[in-house]
């Protein structure tokens, strides 16, 4: 009697388990939505496209910091970015808020298996107790994973001295840059996303017989410069029929303070050093943008068919998710950490089981509020910490409203507040004055090319955005003890 209760114990606790949705969670680093599914019908992004014709896809996601390590501990720590916290491209969420219930750990606590692969956190070393499997691709012939003669010779030359340097690879520790881009006769593994393409598509086969759920989170690196791809990517465009940005200088009437010198672009070999870009050269790195974007459609392609080939689309959320965005131009300027639209507008699209597809969700969402979403859709109490709010009910009805506003900072000390019809940003100095100001009418100038913050028609509503944006940040500074 005891042993057959035991039994049927044992068979519903595994039936609740098998009965929890998978998660695949896909990040795209500098990804902005360039993709065709968002109208860009230049680009060529079948697969990103084929999964936003299954799923969902947000028409205004943002990010809370544009750039790539604040941005991705906000999105697995589930805070925003503060003064205090998640500040430089180096950041650490272990280190800044020690012991927060990280997204993956928490879906390991709550017996799912866990697993890395590629680039997830900035930090290789983050979020410790996360996973349970963290996997890299091993760096071939160079660290910056360049494939051609002419790529590789300069790098090796730039970075002789490091030869016998004995100290891993950290982000305290990185060699200098060779070339911004890089069109290379090879094969699509020959670059580190393909790898990490391969490695995804063995798990999965791995899970296809696992009686757990899992989490797995798959970081590709492209379109991050450089701006390497497979020749057979860069032939998909014709390099003459490939324009410049159609606001190529700065919007009218714009601090200095919002128009940075895009210093990591500038570290890369034959960028000049100041002032803007030669043309041609502008469009070849706009050409490489492009092809790099294709290339890594095609390696999500690949996850992905694999995935509906085992059978586990069935039971597994998708989440793709970009980073930041990144200005190819725009304003004169390139890279991201801006408080511009071009740098805080992400691609999101969420697919879920037996949800309809085709829909394009409208409302305003942001990156804090995607483990809160995650939690809810598998069905786990949300942990007390988080400062995001769950987009889930606008899955199941699209036309609920989303958010009213949501919120981004930079490293200059821009706080930005975006409204359904205006972007606001504040400049504070360290002593908490503002410094300078930028709004924008996201509605009549939706490319921001004139500030109109100096405009007195505008001050009540700048002074509205103002106490809203003070309240967030009262908040959000706020420090969480776990």
């Amino acid at each position: 009697m005891l042993s057959s209760l035991l039994c049927l114990l044992a068979y519903g606790q595994t039936d609740e388990v098998r009965s929890k949705p998978n998660v695949l969670f896909i990040l795209v680093d500098d990804l902005r939505p360039e993709l065709g599914s968002y109208g860009k019908s230049h680009m060529i992004s079948p697969n990103i496209d084929r999964l936003a014709k299954k799923g969902q896809l947000f028409t205004r996601a943002y990010v809370n910091f544009p750039v790539c390590g604040p941005s991705r501990a906000s999105l697995l720590s589930g805070l925003y970015p503060s003064r205090t916290r998640f500040k430089a491209w180096n950041c650490s969420q272990d280190n800044d808020v020690s012991g927060i219930v990280s997204l993956p750990m928490h879906f390991r606590n709550n017996n799912y298996t866990t697993v890395s692969l590629g680039k997830v956190y900035n930090n290789f070393d983050d979020g410790k107790g996360s996973w349970d499997e963290i996997w890299r691709p091993a760096l071939t012939t160079t660290l910056w994973d360049y494939q051609t003669k002419a790529g590789v010779k300069l790098f090796e030359e730039l970075n002789s001295e490091r030869q016998e340097d004995p100290r891993p690879r950290n982000n305290t520790n990185l060699p200098k840059r060779g070339l911004a881009y890089e069109n290379a006769e090879v094969e699509d593994i020959a670059y580190e996303d393909g790898r990490i393409a391969n490695k995804a598509i063995e798990k999965l086969q791995e899970f296809q017989n696992s009686s757990e759920p899992f989490f797995m989170a798959v970081g590709f690196k492209k379109p991050h410069l450089p701006f390497n791809a497979p020749s057979k990517y860069w032939e998909l465009y014709n390099e003459e029929t490939i324009n410049l940005a159609q606001n190529a200088y700065p919007p009218e009437d714009a601090p200095g303070i919002s128009l940075p010198n895009f210093g990591e672009l500038r570290a890369y070999y034959g960028i000049p050093e100041e002032g803007p870009l030669p043309d041609s050269l502008a469009i070849k790195l706009r050409h490489g943008y492009y092809a790099c974007v294709s290339y890594v459609d095609k390696q999500i392609g690949r996850v992905l068919d694999e995935l509906e080939n085992l059978g586990l689309d069935e039971n597994t959320i998708i989440v793709l998710w970009g980073d930041h965005g990144w200005q190819l131009g725009e304003h004169g300027l390139w890279g991201k950490n801006t408080n511009y639209e071009i740098s805080l507008q992400i691609p999101l699209l969420v697919k879920i089981p037996k949800k309809k597809g085709n829909i394009r969700q409208e409302g305003l969402v942001e990156t804090v509020d995607i483990y809160p979403t995650l939690c809810d859709l598998a069905a786990l109490r949300k942990p007390f910490h988080l400062q995001g709010k769950s987009f889930a009910s606008l899955l199941d009805n699209p036309d609920t409203r989303g958010k009213t506003v949501v919120y981004s900072r930079t490293g200059s000390g821009g706080e930005t507040i975006i409204t359904e019809t205006h972007a606001y940003t504040a400049f504070f100095d360290k002593q908490g004055k503002v410094k300078a100001e930028m709004l924008y009418d996201l509605e009549k100038d939706h490319q921001e090319n004139k500030n109109i913050a100096g405009q007195t028609e505008n001050r009540e509503l700048i002074k509205s955005l103002m106490a809203k944006l003070k309240i967030h940040m009262t908040e959000r500074d706020r420090i969480i003890v776990p």
